[in-house]
């Protein structure tokens, strides 16, 4: 399951929604086949997605779904995690086998194969992707899935550091380096991935790769971390934007007085000038992690 979407609840999904709901998830179709308005149509149905190897906890079950939180997405909706409901198809209780070292996923997206040279690809797993490493061949990583089942990797598209390290450097600079990977990908509400992200689904899935780990959405997200002034800005640093006092949209910021962002549904990621009037006139608290 390369990645789970959690739903408002099991009565919140369309017809346009069922390759999401599969096992293994269909992601590239379901995108595809969503026209403007169903992507618009996810708010208030879905909230955030869950990567390959993401833990979460069930909390209940009715028929073919189960209820879960997701520890590593802190959320005010429940201190536990947060919440939301998968198809129960797309969990396993088989955690991978342990290892020292794990692998995380550094590109946009990244194939997984079998092992032999001559197999194809099995599954294309998003940017932050974290996987034990139970092996490296020349080029290749090997990496244990949920369920027990062993596949690689290219070497080129992970970094390979011990269980529980940053994968990627803490440094701003090397997180904006990061979300400037998906400039061009479009938005997509409660994304939380390399197949698409929606403003604050990018902002903590490239802190969560860099080591830094902080609330899933953008209200929360403006209340933590230290507070810095408009003239203090450094890159890597978030800004945060209101209206009618209510947090709705974060950008990084970028240097040189540019930041990246995921702005709405329609658009892509992209760099625009922090003094975008859109932006400029909604801006309200920038924080460092």
């Amino acid at each position: 399951m390369s990645v789970a979407t959690l739903w408002r609840s099991p009565a919140s999904p369309r017809p346009v929604d069922l390759p999401a709901l599969q096992a293994p998830a269909g992601i590239r179709t379901w995108l595809a086949a969503m026209s403007l308005s169903d992507r618009r149509g996810l708010s208030g149905r879905a909230d955030t997605q869950a990567l390959l190897g993401e833990r979460v906890v069930v909390t209940a079950r009715r028929g073919s779904w189960v209820a879960v939180v997701v520890p590593d997405q802190p959320s005010p909706l429940d201190a536990r995690g947060y919440p939301g409901w998968v198809p129960a198809v797309q969990l396993t209780a088989v955690a991978p086998r342990a290892s020292v070292r794990e692998a995380t996923v550094t590109a946009r997206t990244a194939w997984l194969r079998e092992e032999s040279a001559a197999s194809g690809r099995v599954v294309e797993v998003s940017f932050g992707t974290r996987l034990p490493s139970v092996g490296i061949a020349g080029a290749w990583v090997r990496v244990a899935l949920p369920g027990g089942r062993v596949l690689r990797v290219r070497a080129g598209d992970v970094s390979v550091v011990a269980a529980g390290a940053p994968a990627l450097s803490p440094a701003g600079t090397a997180r904006v380096t990061s979300a400037r990977q998906f400039v061009g990908l479009p938005y997509l509400w409660a994304g939380t991935s390399g197949f698409g992200f929606d403003c604050s689904g990018l902002t903590h899935l490239v802190l969560r790769v860099h080591g830094v780990r902080i609330p899933r959405d953008a209200g929360p997200q403006s209340r933590s971390g230290r507070r810095v002034g408009p003239g203090d800005l450094r890159p890597g640093d978030q800004l945060f934007y209101a209206a009618s006092g209510t947090v709705h949209h974060v950008t990084t910021y970028a240097g040189a007085g540019l930041v990246v962002h995921a702005p709405r549904t329609g658009a892509v990621v992209e760099v625009v000038p922090a003094s975008t009037p859109s932006l400029a006139a909604e801006f309200t608290v920038a924080r460092r992690y």
